[in-house]
């Protein structure tokens, strides 16, 4: 793992309803991957940067009424995370490796915040806590990761809490299978955001699961 210490560094502020959050991210992406993203997407650090549905997920957090408990899954960056924690819950952000959450550590200083974060495998969760909210963006990306990641979220969500996944919607043809799945033991609503910027609008997917009820 790159050393954050020896990497170039930028700051990248965020307003979220009226709360400004100063992201610290890699300022050069060739300082965290050499290759040829083409040829190794499994090891492209797609949290590089801020997407579009981490900030309609943010946005989205913080109008939850304090105190809730928050697992963040595929946390990235941490923009969710960080604005969650700003609007007063209780956070845990997670990753599949060490450097993101080293980049959410340092944000969260940044802003005098206060979170937790952790290393999560989804197929083999070690986290013994549950939780008000699991939320991720773009976290449904391959098949082969449906079940262990609809098995997490009936481990780790409290029987009365809230999934609530964020994606662009031109993941439709992986997120709509997947959602098929979770169908059979949650609840699903959608609802969609657009979301400015570069010149462009981009379309968000919000799906909300819940326990189905007995």
């Amino acid at each position: 793992m790159p050393d954050i210490n020896k990497l170039t560094i930028e700051k990248e502020p965020v307003v979220i309803r009226g709360k400004k959050i100063v992201v610290v991210k890699p300022a050069k992406l060739e300082e965290i991957f050499q290759g040829d993203p083409f040829l190794n997407v499994e090891g492209f650090p797609f949290w590089f940067k801020i997407w579009e549905a981490g900030i309609v997920l943010a946005d989205y957090v913080a109008s939850v009424p304090p105190v809730k408990k928050i697992l963040e899954i595929g946390a990235g960056l941490g923009v969710p995370s960080l604005v969650a924690a700003a609007f007063g819950h209780d956070v845990l952000a997670t990753e599949y490796q060490e450097l993101p959450l080293e980049f959410i550590k340092r944000s969260a200083e940044e802003n005098n915040l206060k979170l937790r974060t952790a290393i999560l495998d989804w197929t083999n969760p070690q986290i013994d806590e549950k939780f008000d909210l699991i939320i991720g963006a773009e976290v449904v990306f391959k098949k082969s990761l449906f079940m262990p990641l609809i098995e997490l979220f009936k481990k780790l969500l409290k029987d009365d809490g809230e999934v609530i996944i964020a994606h662009n919607t031109e993941r439709k043809r992986v997120l709509v299978p997947f959602l098929y799945y979770a169908q059979q033991e949650f609840d699903i609503m959608s609802s969609v955001r657009k979301i400015h910027g570069d010149g462009e609008t981009v379309e968000v997917v919000l799906n909300k699961l819940v326990f189905k009820k007995n």
